[in-house]
């Protein structure tokens, strides 16, 4: 499958909070890092990391644009509370290698009412 195809499947099961898809669309030694955040190394790691997140914020990815170039897909993103942000899919043989994601946390955590 294409980086692309990977791509939709992500925002697919990530709209659906669906975490243990999210993890197997990942490599067993990936790494999703969230510049907000350290990175998360690992398909087991990075399936905590969503199960956390969905279970503290209902979260929607809306894609504007999808670039694919090789084994890299780039999507700029929106929710439907005002978000915005981009994130970078480096796909190998199918699986997500790497993530990187760009959106400001303090923002997300205000309009999530997260905030302490």
């Amino acid at each position: 499958m294409t980086p692309k195809g990977i791509l939709l499947e992500w925002i697919d099961a990530f709209n659906k909070a669906d975490a243990d898809v999210l993890a197997n669309l990942y490599h067993s030694d990936a790494i999703n890092h969230q510049v907000a955040n350290e990175p998360v190394v690992g398909r087991a790691a990075i399936h905590a990391m969503f199960k956390q997140e969905f279970s503290q914020a209902d979260m929607v990815c809306q894609p504007e644009n999808i670039f694919e170039d090789g084994e890299w897909v780039i999507m700029e993103w929106k929710d439907p509370l005002g978000m915005r942000g981009c994130g970078f899919f480096q796909v190998r043989n199918g699986l997500i290698v790497f993530q990187r994601g760009y959106w400001d946390k303090i923002s997300f955590l205000k309009l999530h009412g997260l905030t302490t």
